[in-house]
Order: structure tokens, then C-alpha cells, then sequence
């Protein structure tokens, strides 16, 4: 029946149970209430039979996955708006924003729209994905997280890891060295600004107190013995005495003295069941079946065993079973942890700007940075919608849906008219930029009306009586 599926986790967070997690066999309670999980694969993504149906059999239901079941049992998935619902949840994972962590925005999703956000980052096993994200919204809302898997091949569904909602912290280890996926998406007609931060960290404590990596000057695959054969693990360099600690949630399996390790320490972490193994220590300060705690101090360094000729250090080898020993560099190494603070004006959050440089171009980016790939040029004055902050850019949506990254500093508020356009002809006041597009009003001829945007061959103007829509530029 397959490995692995999804288990409930604390914090309000479904898990998805990757190869080698400890899962729960007792399948009977899950089975009933999870068919739908199913039934429904088809709606989530798009009718793709790439699907792992066996596990979908064996978890229980995310709360989005509930929610959905919901809307379809009222009916609603059959509707306009269920079905905008759908495809914004389809579309935020076929074109989620690329980026990679530390990351943080403050965004806003409109009430009356379906919407919904996806995020793509790399992740390398080892790795520990932190995921917090929080709504402020007018009323009681629910904002659904989840977290996926990319597979290699685009045409694959992505696989589901864990799910939760907003106000819960999302905690990942990788398993996998991959692109993963965040969906974030609020339920039907609730909205509100929200705060989505991640973050990565290494899942392995540093062994060694008060070193960092800079501290490993043999890595794991060196040359040993003329080329004999190969280091499987890295050395960490610190004054004989300097404490050695637990990596991990752990017991002690074996704390013995041998030739080449000297005296030495295996560990068994508790939830991955990786053995962590500790050479060349000066001493033990733990015995065979103890059990430790990240951080705990288990021995000290030293240049025992056939290390008697090289400064003291701390051999630290990863061994997973299955596939031996593992290079333990992205479990330990640190990554940065710095936050970019988001330094735009978030009073335009939901709000209409216009581009505002003067004799330069200005672009749409796929990235909140400079060196972000160019998505379109935009002209001066097109008028663009505010969706989110993230550092001194604005995440914006274009009168035709798309959307992307436009610097902050290159956007006014349309408080002040760019010009008034007196009117040689009656015009419709339409709700967007397009020929077939609703008509909000009429626009008497010989009125002088404000002109607020642009957007291609439309402008952004006030009617008489105060309304704001879109109007065909004349000639």
C-alpha cells in the first residue's frame, strides 16, 4: 500500500509523512473520512493522474481539503465563484512568486475576489523550513497554509507535506533536497493583510560550543590515506576541553574507545533515527543509554585515537540508515537569518497607485530586486493595484490580472489628477480596461473628468458623481 502518509501533527498542522517517518499502521479510523481527499484530487489539481492515490487513501483531511469538501457539498464548486476559488488555488502553485528564505511580506488579499498566493523556494535535505503566517482581518476569516513538494517534472502534481492554517507555526525538515511549494488562501469572500515570514534553519545543532562551520577545515569525501579512501564526515577544530554537545533529541547508543576514533560516542536521534557519530573526544561525559537533549554537553574535544598527530577536533559523522554514511555539511551549516524589514507604505495595501518616474524605465519583475528577471516595461502613469510589501518593493496586480514586483519609490498615490479630459462624446464607464467589460455609469458629453491612469488604451478616470472606472481613450 505505499510508505508513507500524511499523520496529524501538533500545532494545528497536518503532516505528510515522507519516506522513513515513523506513521501510525492503525488505518482504520483514517480511511472513511479520507476518500474525499480522493474524490477531490481532481478539482485541486486540475485532473493530473500523476496523483499518489494509494496515500491519498491513508491520511486524514487538511483543512483546506475540508473546507473544499464544504463548498462542494453546498454546491458552491459548481458556481462562478467556487470555481474562481478553485482555479486561484490551481493557479497560485502553476506560477508561484520564486524567491528564497529569509523572506517576509505583508500583503493583502481582497474580500471580494477569489485570490490566492503560492511561494517557491529551494530546500536541501537537512534543512528545517519555519513558516509563520497571520491574518488581521475586519471578521472572524480562515486562511489556509500548505506546503508542498515540486516534483522534478512540471507535468506531476506537486506532493502534499503539511497543511495548517494561519496563527499555527509550520516546522519542516527536509527529507529532500528540492523546490518546494507554499500555498496560502483565504476562504470565500474573507479577506484581510496578512504576514507570511520564512525562514531555514540547520536541523542539527552545531556539536561543537561556542565554533560555527567556519571551525570545519576537513570535509566530508576528502582524500584519506594517499586516496585510499574518503572522509565521511567533517572535522571541527577547537582547544582540547572545548565541550562537545548533543545535536539532536537523542540516546546514547554506544560511548566506547577504539583505534581509529579514540574515545567515541554514537548517537541515535530519536525522531529521524540517523546515528550521529562523535570521535577524537578528550573525554566522555555521557554513558551507553543515556539520554540527551539538544545542546546537552556529551563529552569534550580532543585528538584521541589515530588523531594523536593533528590538533584537537571533533570528528562528526551522519550515518542514515540505508544508505551509510552522509555528508552532514546542510544539517549543520548556518544560514542567514536576517529578515529584510518590509520599508514600503502599507497604507496602499488594497489600494490603486500609479507609476510615477519621470524619463526612465520602469519595470515589472519577477523578483523584489533589481537583478529580478523583466516581466514587461510599464509607462508612466499605468495604474497598478497593491497586493504586498516585501523589503522597498511592492508586490502589485495589473488591471489585466497579472502581476509582479515594482519599486516602491516609483509609484504616487492618484490623490492628485494627472489632467482633466473633457469629453467630445458620451462614454461608458466600464469596470475594467477591456472593450466586453461591465458598464458602471455613463460619461455625459463636454464633462471634464479627472484622469487617475492609464492602462493601455484605457484610462483611469472619476465620473461626475464620484465613481472611479475605466473609460476608452478617444483617437
Amino acid at each position: 500500500m505505499g510508505s508513507s502518509f500524511a499523520v496529524p501533527s501538533s500545532g494545528g498542522v497536518h503532516g505528510q509523512a515522507e519516506p522513513g517517518d515513523r506513521v501510525d499502521l492503525n488505518v482504520k479510523n483514517h480511511l472513511l473520512p479520507s476518500l474525499f481527499a480522493l474524490l477531490l484530487s481532481p478539482i485541486l489539481f486540475g485532473g493530473c493522474g500523476e496523483v499518489d492515490a494509494v496515500r491519498e487513501y491513508f491520511r486524514n483531511p487538511t483543512p483546506y481539503e475540508e473546507y473544499l469538501l464544504g463548498l462542494s457539498h453546498a454546491g458552491l464548486t459548481e458556481t462562478a465563484l467556487g470555481e474562481d476559488w478553485v482555479q486561484a488555488s490551481e493557479e497560485a502553485i502553476r506560477n508561484p512568486l520564486v524567491m528564497d528564505a529569509p523572506f517576509q511580506e505583508e500583503g493583502f488579499f481582497p474580500a471580494e475576489e477569489p485570490s490566492a498566493l503560492g511561494y517557491r523556494f529551494p530546500l536541501r535535505r537537512g534543512q528545517r523550513l519555519v513558516v509563520n503566517v497571520d491574518l488581521v482581518s475586519s471578521g472572524p476569516a480562515r486562511l489556509f497554509v500548505d506546503l508542498f513538494r515540486a516534483a522534478p517534472d512540471t507535468s506531476r502534481a506537486p506532493v502534499p507535506l503539511l497543511s495548517g492554517e494561519a496563527g499555527a507555526e509550520m516546522v519542516f525538515e527536509a527529507r529532500r533536497t528540492g523546490d518546494y511549494l507554499l500555498r496560502i488562501q483565504p476562504e470565500l469572500l474573507r479577506g484581510g493583510q496578512f504576514t507570511v515570514t520564512i525562514e531555514k534553519e540547520p536541523s542539527l545543532v552545531f556539536p561543537v560550543a561556542g565554533r560555527t562551520s567556519r571551525s570545519i577545515l576537513s570535509f566530508f569525501g576528502d582524500p584519506r590515506e594517499a586516496g585510499r579512501r574518503e572522509h565521511h564526515g567533517v572535522d571541527i577544530f577547537a582547544p582540547r576541553g572545548t565541550p562537545v554537545v548533543a545535536s539532536a533529541e537523542a540516546y546514547v547508543r554506544q560511548a566506547d574507545t577504539t583505534p581509529v576514533g579514540g574515545r567515541v560516542l554514537w548517537l541515535r536521534d530519536s525522531e529521524t533515527g540517523a546515528s550521529l557519530y562523535y570521535a577524537h573526544l578528550h573525554e566522555l561525559l555521557v554513558q551507553a543509554g543515556a539520554r540527551v537533549n539538544p545542546g546537552d554537553t556529551i563529552g569534550l574535544v580532543g585528538n584521541t585515537g589515530n588523531a594523536r598527530t593533528t590538533p584537537p577536533h571533533l570528528h562528526f559523522g551522519l550515518y542514515v540508515r540505508g544508505e551509510g554514511a552522509f555528508d552532514p555539511w546542510d544539517f549543520l551549516v548556518e544560514l542567514p537569518t536576517e529578515l529584510e524589514p518590509v520599508d514600503v507604505e502599507l497604507g496602499e495595501l488594497g489600494e490603486w497607485v500609479r507609476v510615477a518616474g519621470h524619463g526612465q524605465e520602469i519595470y515589472l519583475r519577477e523578483q523584489p530586486t533589481r537583478r529580478g528577471p523583466v516581466m514587461t516595461e510599464l509607462p508612466q502613469h499605468t495604474a497598478v493595484r497593491v497586493l504586498g510589501g516585501v523589503g522597498t518593493w511592492y508586490r502589485v496586480e495589473l488591471p489585466d490580472g497579472s502581476s509582479g514586483f515594482l519599486a516602491g519609490r516609483l509609484t504616487e498615490d492618484l490623490a492628485d489628477p494627472i489632467r482633466l479630459e473633457r469629453l467630445a462624446h458620451d462614454q461608458p464607464l466600464q469596470a475594467q480596461p477591456r472593450a466586453d467589460a461591465p458598464v458602471m455609469d455613463r460619461l455625459p458629453m463636454g464633462a471634464d473628468v479627472p484622469v487617475l491612469g492609464t492602462f493601455g488604451d484605457f484610462l483611469l478616470v472619476q465620473s461626475p458623481s464620484g465613481r472611479a472606472g475605466w473609460m476608452a481613450q478617444s483617437g
